[in-house]
């Protein structure tokens, strides 16, 4: 199949009604209809007071982003991307290469071949035993580390680079001579300008380098770097792309250093902004928690806590709401700020968010032993004797998660 074969149908509501095109950056008017910015914003600097669609009348010129229609198009554009991606590799390659050949290609590496790279793509992609064979080869990581440092800008090159590292992830035992190629400006590439598949696979790929403290700090220190991996928790982002950043983020994240450069880099609002969405899969929030725990055994990281009571109660609505997981690293956020250290802006706030009905039904749950402890100790800094509220609390009409 050619490229060109491809039928490629777009859902009519991912068109701008006035460019026809499918919109990059979709924007709602007050009446409704949604529209690219670019399309809209020239219509109304045209001096129109009108919706193009429905010529009504505007009641206001302002128009809000369609985040939702936003994302729904980026799983398209990146979908598209995939096919169109097989089809080339089908059509670069319609019989795998056999062992020998496999060989020579690796060697075509050092020509800078697009074509070779795709082929290997291709071939180690087909099944684990290619994996092992290619982990096996004399030479074969160095050629494709070489090919990297020699790919520099080029999107499509670095893109099958990272593909081909992320399929041989589990076969790479030592990660040192990674750290030391163009890996990390790699990564930094795809994150600015790759596909969302390829940014998942390069933070994946990260993860893996996070072995020691060393190369933890290393990572932090690769300017822009960090800055790349917070943007990636916005959320806008694939919801695949926001787990596969926070599980990296959470690797790195324990020297003092790099909790340091995470907290400049804005990361504690990102995760505000996770924990206080509706619709939040299980798993980002127990890892938005527990990267937010990580933050909070530094001063820094308790300070911006303890100022944001916004924060602070969307911490305590996940008290026995999300999972075990959730609440435990909810629990001890809210212990290190509240018993430790002992805030009284963060005391406040966890009271005025309903945090102490919430630890009173924790501890009459199934929770373990260390929450229960952790939730005994915030009941005396509220000045609540805990045997007896929980014998006169009333909990017959309220839910309380099993754990």
């Amino acid at each position: 199949m050619r490229r060109d074969d491809l039928c490629i149908t777009v859902p009519n509501f991912f068109r701008c009604p006035i460019s026809l095109d499918v919109m990059k950056s979709p924007v709602s008017l007050c009446t409704g209809v949604t529209y690219d910015r670019t399309s809209i914003q020239r219509w109304l600097d045209s001096g129109n007071n009108t919706c193009p669609a429905t010529m009504q009348v505007l009641q206001t010129k302002e128009f809000v982003p369609n985040r939702n229609l936003q994302r729904i198009i980026q799983i398209w554009s990146d979908s598209v991307a995939r096919r169109q991606h097989d089809a080339e590799l089908a059509a670069n390659s319609v019989v795998l290469p056999s062992h020998d050949q496999v060989k020579v290609l690796v060697k075509q590496l050092d020509n800078n071949s697009f074509s070779a790279l795709t082929k290997i793509v291709r071939f180690a992609r087909e099944s684990e035993e290619n994996r092992e064979f290619l982990a096996r080869m004399d030479g074969f990581l160095n050629a494709v580390f070489d090919f990297m440092r020699n790919a520099e800008s080029d999107i499509k090159l670095i893109e099958q680079v990272v593909h081909i590292l992320d399929l041989m992830l589990s076969k790479i035992s030592e990660k040192k001579p990674l750290m030391e190629s163009n890996c990390l400006s790699t990564i930094l590439v795809i994150l600015q300008r790759g596909s969302s598949d390829s940014q998942i696979q390069s933070v994946q790929l990260l993860e893996s380098l996070a072995v020691d403290g060393e190369s933890k700090l290393k990572i932090a220190e690769k300017e822009g770097l960090l800055l790349e991996l917070v943007k990636s928790l916005s959320k806008e982002k694939d919801p695949r792309l926001i787990e596969a950043s926070l599980s990296c983020l959470i690797s790195i994240a324990m020297p003092k250093r790099v909790k340091a450069k995470l907290i400049q880099s804005r990361t504690i609002p990102e995760l505000k902004i996770l924990l206080s969405e509706p619709n939040m899969t299980t798993s980002i929030i127990e890892k938005s928690l527990k990267l937010l725990e990580t933050l909070s055994s530094c001063k820094e990281g308790r300070v911006e806590i303890w100022h944001d009571t916004i924060l602070l109660q969307a911490i305590v609505q996940k008290v026995l709401k999300a999972s075990s997981k959730a609440t435990e690293h909810a629990v001890t956020i809210l212990w290190i700020v509240c018993y430790l250290f002992r805030d009284e802006k963060a005391l406040e706030a966890v009271v005025s968010g309903n945090g102490m009905t919430k630890i009173l039904l924790l501890i009459q749950s199934n929770c373990s032993p260390a929450v229960r402890q952790m939730s005994a100790d915030l009941l005396k800094i509220f000045g609540v004797n805990s045997k007896p509220c929980l014998s006169s609390y009333d909990t017959k009409t309220t839910h309380i998660m099993p754990f």
